[in-house]
């Protein structure tokens, strides 16, 4: 079932608001047999109050067993097929940081990593290098030349910064650099079509030059490439749900996805209690708010449990801000899972809360995995929760006679 297509013909429009609250990378594990997730071992009075008042469940980001990336993860939350609509990290990150990607365009995210004598990485990260001292180095690759193509470069946030090559018979079908571990040197640029070998060896001589560039950097003095991408075609939130949706966002990536899907990025905060400034001044301007927080996930990739609780405890602390506002629908999920016990992303469900006056109660007490898997909303794929949204908000007619 095409689910967007069912929606255009059923929407309806009124005066309704919807949140939509992304705890990035929410989902944990217990650290040992019988313990805690991250969400039940947090002091987490305000979002379950919300779980008692509200109706729970789990989310399938992709599908059953599927590790998500964010682009994928989030589109599925925005109720775009993840698996029709692919959008490269790369094309995500550029956009994020407002370059207008063209036809003749492949965007890469890239990472400054820390290489060892040897050449092998030994941190993926580059130690969370800080924006000040990372955006120079990304503005010094400015001066990297490759014949035949244009190269823009420009700093994204802490260790990431994104390259955009212009020029003709550029494909984007070129695997990762980033072996995704350490102790190993980073892979080369590696073609997966016929019309991707030439943006693969445009990367490998980028790459190359950069090394020499960043030599003599104590941590940034290497790089690892993801997310080779073109720009992409993909129905925007007007088109497809009737709704004048905006974005609220720290980190670019997500900034881009919101772009890409038609909401507008509003307000330039950089941290979660101005990201509720924003949606409280422009409270009276939109239909939908997207307002995501970045660092459950971060920290859940460090391998940190405690310091991810204490995410999820500041996640929780805005609540009553938002809720003060009295949305129609409110709801509170992450876009996938990414347990400190595995330091990544992972293929277990996500927690869910949606709150409305037309909710039917569970028995829910708590929002926290244990809880969730015994709500009222089941287990479903995550590109269903706007149809839910927009159903609770009173935006849905009946569908046939």
């Amino acid at each position: 079932m095409d689910i967007q297509n069912l929606i255009r013909q059923i929407r309806t429009r009124n005066q309704s608001k919807i949140v939509l609250l992304v705890a990035d990378g929410l989902g944990g594990l217990p650290i040992e047999p019988g313990g805690p997730t991250e969400l039940e071992a947090a002091h987490t009075p305000h979002l379950d109050a919300l779980a008692r008042n509200g109706v729970c469940g789990l989310m399938h980001p992709i599908a059953p067993g599927i590790t998500p990336g964010s682009g994928p993860g989030h589109l599925a939350l925005f109720g775009y097929d993840p698996t029709k609509y692919i959008i490269g990290r790369g094309a995500l990150e550029a956009t994020g940081v407002g370059f207008k990607l063209g036809p003749k365009d492949v965007a890469v995210r890239c990472n400054f990593c820390t290489l060892d004598a040897a050449g092998n990485i030994i941190d993926r990260r580059a130690g969370r290098i800080a924006s000040e001292e990372s955006a120079p180095l990304a503005i010094m690759l400015r001066q990297i030349k490759v014949p035949r193509v244009e190269i823009f470069v420009e700093p994204v946030r802490e260790h990431r910064f994104v390259v955009i090559f212009r020029g003709d018979d550029l494909g984007e079908n070129v695997a990762d650099t980033d072996p995704q571990r350490t102790g190993v040197p980073p892979l080369d640029p590696k073609p997966l079509d016929e019309q991707s070998k030439w943006t693969a060896e445009v990367a490998r001589q980028f790459v190359a030059q950069a090394q020499r560039l960043l030599a003599n950097h104590p941590k940034a003095n290497g790089l690892t490439m993801r997310g080779f991408a073109a720009a992409p075609r993909i129905p925007g939130y007007a088109e497809v749900y009737g709704l004048k949706a905006a974005a609220i966002a720290v980190y670019p990536m997500y900034k881009g996805l919101a772009q890409l899907v038609g909401m507008e990025v509003i307000g330039q905060p950089k941290t979660l209690a101005e990201e509720i400034d924003v949606l409280e001044r422009a409270w009276g301007d939109y239909d939908f708010f997207f307002v995501h927080f970045k660092y459950t996930d971060s920290r859940g990739e460090d391998g940190n449990f405690a310091e991810k609780v204490k995410m999820i405890e500041q996640f929780d602390s805005i609540i009553p801000r938002v809720t003060a506002l009295s949305p129609t629908v409110l709801i509170v999920t992450g876009d996938h899972s990414t347990p400190a016990k595995l330091a990544s992303h992972s293929w277990h469900p996500v927690p869910v809360l949606l709150v409305a006056d037309s909710c039917r109660p569970d028995h829910c007490e708590a929002f926290s995995e244990a809880q969730c898997i015994h709500g009222g909303l089941g287990q479903f794929p995550a590109m269903y929760l706007m149809s839910l949204a927009m159903a609770h908000a009173g935006r849905l007619e009946k569908f046939g006679a």
